[in-house]
C-alpha cells in the first residue's frame, strides 16, 4: 500500500513537473518578446514549482516508509517538514516578485506595452495549471497525503496569478500602462498567502495543535456510546502528516477484571476507527475512576503494592487462627487506598469476624474496605 501510494504521488508529481517546465520557459520567454514583466514573473513562479515537485518527490519516498526502531511513529513526519520548507519558498518568491515590480513601477519612463502573444500564453497557463490542481488532488485525497493537498494549490495559485497576470496585460494594452505592473504585485501577494498557510498548517501540526474541535468531540461521542464505559475524562489528538494520533483514558466500574477493562478499550478503539480512518494509533488508559483533577502523589504516600499487601497482612494476622495466599486476594485501588476482597475456601473461625481482621489492620491508611468471601468450589 505504502509502495503504491508513493508510486500514485512520484507520477503526478513528475507530470506536474514537466507542465511547470513547458509553461515556465514559455511565459519568460513570451514575456520577455512581449515586454511583460507581469508574464515573466508568473514564468519564474512557474519554474519554482520545479524546485518544490523534486522536494515533493524526495519527502514523499521517505515520509512513506514503513516505522523503524528510530523512527517508531513513522516518517510522515518528513512530509510536514517538506511542507514547510515549500511554504517558505513560495514566500521568498513572493517577496522577490513583489519586490521588483514595485521597483519597476515607480519607473514610469520604462513601462512598456505587451503585446498579444502574452494573452494566449496566460490563457493556456489557466487551462493547464487548473487540469493539473484537479488530477493532483485527486491523487492526494486517494492516497492522503497533505504535501501532495499542498502541491495541488500550488498549482491552483499558477492558474489564479494566471488569470491575474491576463487581466493586468489587457488593461495595459488597453492604454492603463502601469496595470502589469500591479498585476506582478497582486501575483506576488498570492503566492506568499498561499505559503504562508502551508506554513502555518506545518507549524501547527510540528507543535501537536489538536485536531479541530468539531472532530475531537465526534470522537468523544463514539467512545461514550459504548455502554460499558462510564466516562472518557480526557482525549487528546496530534496529527503527524496524514495520520491521526489518539490519547485516551476510558472510566469504566472499578469492580471489573483486567481483561474485561482491555476489551471495553478494545471496542472503543475500533468504534472511532470505523467512524475516522485517518485515525492510525490509538492509545487507551483504562482507569477505574476520574483521576484527570487529581495531582499524582510522591512515591512514599501512594498505597502499596501486592507483595507489600500481602506481607503487611501476613505479618498483622500472624497470631489469629487465618490463613491465605497471594491469590485469594483482590485489590481495588481507589481514591489513593485499597479495598481489600479475600476469598477463603472455608468459611472464618467462630473467634474470627471481619471486624477483627479490620481492627488489627488500624494503622494502614492505606486501608479502604476489607471483605471477606466463603469461595464455593
Amino acid at each position: 500500500m505504502r509502495q503504491e501510494s508513493t508510486k500514485a504521488a512520484h507520477k503526478v508529481t513528475l507530470i506536474g513537473a514537466a507542465l511547470d517546465a513547458i509553461l515556465g520557459i514559455s511565459k519568460i520567454i513570451v514575456g520577455w518578446a512581449s515586454n511583460s514583466h507581469a508574464l515573466i514573473a508568473d514564468g519564474i513562479h512557474s519554474l519554482s514549482d520545479l524546485l518544490t515537485d523534486a522536494m515533493v518527490m524526495v519527502v514523499t519516498y521517505y515520509g512513506r516508509q514503513k516505522p523503524d526502531k528510530n523512527h517508531p511513529y513513522g516518517h510522515a513526519r518528513f512530509e510536514t517538514m517538506g511542507t514547510l520548507v515549500l511554504g517558505s519558498l513560495l514566500i521568498a518568491v513572493a517577496g522577490a516578485i513583489f519586490y521588483d515590480s514595485l521597483i519597476r513601477l515607480w519607473q514610469t519612463d520604462n513601462l512598456t506595452v505587451p503585446r498579444w502573444p502574452a494573452l494566449v500564453v496566460a490563457a493556456i497557463s489557466i487551462l493547464g495549471k487548473e487540469w493539473i490542481f484537479h488530477y493532483t488532488m485527486r491523487v492526494a485525497q486517494k492516497i492522503r497525503s497533505d504535501l501532495l493537498v499542498a502541491n495541488a494549490w500550488h498549482s491552483r495559485s499558477d492558474a489564479l496569478s494566471s488569470i491575474v497576470v491576463l487581466i493586468g496585460i489587457s488593461g495595459t494594452m488597453l492604454g492603463i500602462q502601469w496595470l502589469d505592473q500591479i498585476a506582478a504585485m497582486i501575483v506576488g501577494l498570492m503566492v506568499a498567502h498561499i505559503g504562508w498557510k502551508l506554513m502555518s498548517g506545518s507549524i501547527k501540526e510540528l507543535v501537536d495543535t489538536a485536531l479541530p474541535e468539531e472532530e475531537t468531540l465526534d470522537m468523544l461521542r463514539h467512545a461514550e456510546s459504548i455502554r460499558c464505559v462510564k466516562a472518557i475524562h480526557s482525549l487528546r489528538t496530534r496529527k503527524m502528516g496524514a495520520d491521526v494520533f489518539l490519547d485516551i483514558h476510558i472510566e469504566v466500574n472499578p469492580r471489573i477484571s483486567v481483561s474485561e477493562g482491555h476489551q471495553i478499550g478494545v471496542q472503543v478503539s475500533q468504534l472511532i476507527r470505523d467512524h475516522h480512518p485517518e485515525v492510525a494509533d490509538i492509545t487507551f488508559h483504562i482507569d477505574a475512576e476520574n483521576d484527570s483533577d487529581d495531582d499524582l502523589p510522591s512515591l512514599e504516600k501512594l498505597p502499596p503494592l501486592r507483595d507489600d499487601v500481602v506481607g503487611q497482612l501476613q505479618y498483622a494476622w500472624r497470631a489469629l487462627p487465618i490463613e491465605f495466599q497471594s491469590s485469594q486476594l483482590v485489590l481495588h485501588y481507589l481514591n489513593n487506598r485499597i479495598d481489600i476482597d479475600l476469598y477463603l475456601a472455608n468459611s472464618l473461625p467462630v473467634t474470627l469476624s471481619e471486624s477483627i481482621l479490620k481492627q488489627c489492620l488500624n494503622d494502614k491508611d492505606w486501608l479502604g474496605q476489607l471483605r471477606v468471601w466463603q469461595r464455593n468450589n
